[in-house]
């Protein structure tokens, strides 16, 4: 089990812990299971010291009664779980040598495990291209001639340990396909950069997405990749796990402020349970630029989720590892740009971002620069009226006191 064996190393504050650890503390706010709001934050390589390395990413975030789990792996495709318990004192146990079998079944779980409120976990498993030279439009779907998938469990993937980031928080899976007959990724990469946050805020870069204690966020990010067309389209495929038969609902919520992400006045948001118990949010909205301005926007679609059953996925052994083989999942697709403005294509870059979190998810307030300008349009006419009731009373004063002359 994790923690059993092995040199230790740390960087913080703290008790010697049983793995490659990043820290940064905060404060945590008596506030419940969940909705703290700030937390104790670290990042931790588990080591697997019987082989070589293995990329295996523990987020623990602690609150004042209640820990948040998040479990990156680019064993098998990229894949993430997320657990919820009610203590924080609970922790995550590794069996390396049951998780690399065939059977991983049981190789990963948290302690205690009647402390877990909540658990799901999200799949990575495809990297799609379409050509769409001959698409004129955006709704033709699959867009336009597609390209064989990259498999992501087929990539290789850099050591994570050498971008850990102890003062954003933040580690990246950064990989390339293991066969690549074209050499299309002889300069490219497919990168998935995660981070974690002791409190509420937003980031400096679009879409600058608000988060909070209990969520964390993952930017994805295709860069250097040549395409196989002259105007390619690429997409991802996520998975995530069903509840019973059906699949996690995905609502819409609009809004009509978009000072954060300019022209972009939607919120997409995939809510397991009702209320939900846990979120992946996300604005639909991707970037060919790294500036991220306005003029680099791409519009990003996503299919309905649909159930997996009817063909097979490549399997991810953490996934696996906590929740058994007896699982459903349900699937869908997420497509970025169109024919026509904007594309990879310009500088081939390509970025994405979305949070994972528990809980409901933040909401979007009104901006200040919205709320001024509602005040000075709703106020306006209510200054005029002040002002000609003032003007009638006032003339009207000056006539009555008017003494005429004989």
């Amino acid at each position: 089990m994790c923690g059993s064996e092995g040199p230790r190393w740390r960087w913080g504050r703290g008790a010697p812990g049983p793995t490659l650890l990043l820290s940064l503390l905060a404060s945590a706010a008596p506030l419940g299971l969940l909705g703290d709001e700030t937390r104790q934050v670290s990042l931790e390589v588990i080591p697997d010291w019987q082989g070589p390395p293995q990329n295996l990413l523990h987020i623990r975030a602690v609150g004042a009664n209640s820990t948040l789990h998040y479990v990156w792996s680019s064993t098998g495709p990229l894949a993430t779980l997320l657990v919820a318990t009610d203590t924080p004192h609970s922790t995550l146990a590794v069996n390396w040598s049951r998780l690399l079998s065939p059977e991983p079944d049981g190789g990963l779980t948290v302690l205690p495990r009647d402390s877990i409120r909540f658990s799901s976990a999200i799949v990575f498993t495809r990297l799609f291209e379409f050509d769409d030279t001959n698409t004129s439009e955006a709704s033709v779907k699959p867009p336009g001639k597609p390209y064989p998938p990259y498999s992501l469990a087929e990539f290789s993937w850099d050591n994570i340990t050498d971008s850990l980031d102890p003062a954003t928080l933040s580690a990246t899976f950064r990989g390339h396909p293991i066969r690549d007959p074209t050499g299309a990724f002889a300069n490219g990469s497919l990168a998935f950069r995660v981070q974690a946050f002791p409190g509420s805020g937003r980031p400096a870069q679009a879409p600058r997405l608000l988060h909070s204690a209990d969520s964390c966020q993952l930017e994805v990010s295709l860069v250097g990749a040549a395409p196989r067309g002259n105007r390619s389209l690429f997409g991802l495929e996520l998975v995530t796990l069903g509840r019973g038969p059906d699949c996690p609902s995905v609502r819409e919520q609009s809004s009509i402020d978009d000072e954060y992400t300019p022209a972009v006045f939607q919120l997409d948001q995939l809510l397991w349970g009702s209320p939900p118990s846990g979120f992946m949010q996300w604005r639909p909205v991707a970037f060919s630029q790294r500036q991220r301005g306005r003029d680099s926007a791409l519009p990003c679609q996503a299919s309905p989720l649909h159930p997996t059953s009817e063909y097979p996925l490549p399997q991810s052994p953490i996934v696996r590892a906590f929740f058994g083989s007896q699982t459903n999942f349900c699937a869908f697709n997420l497509t970025f740009g169109t024919p026509t403005g904007p594309g990879y294509w310009d500088e081939r870059y390509l970025s994405w971002s979305m949070l994972l979190g528990v809980g409901a998810p933040p909401m979007d307030s009104l901006s200040p620069l919205i709320l001024g300008i509602m005040a000075v349009a709703l106020g306006a006419p209510g200054l005029m009226l002040l002002a000609g009731g003032l003007f009638l009373l006032l003339g009207h004063k000056q006539c009555s006191e008017y003494q005429p002359i004989n």
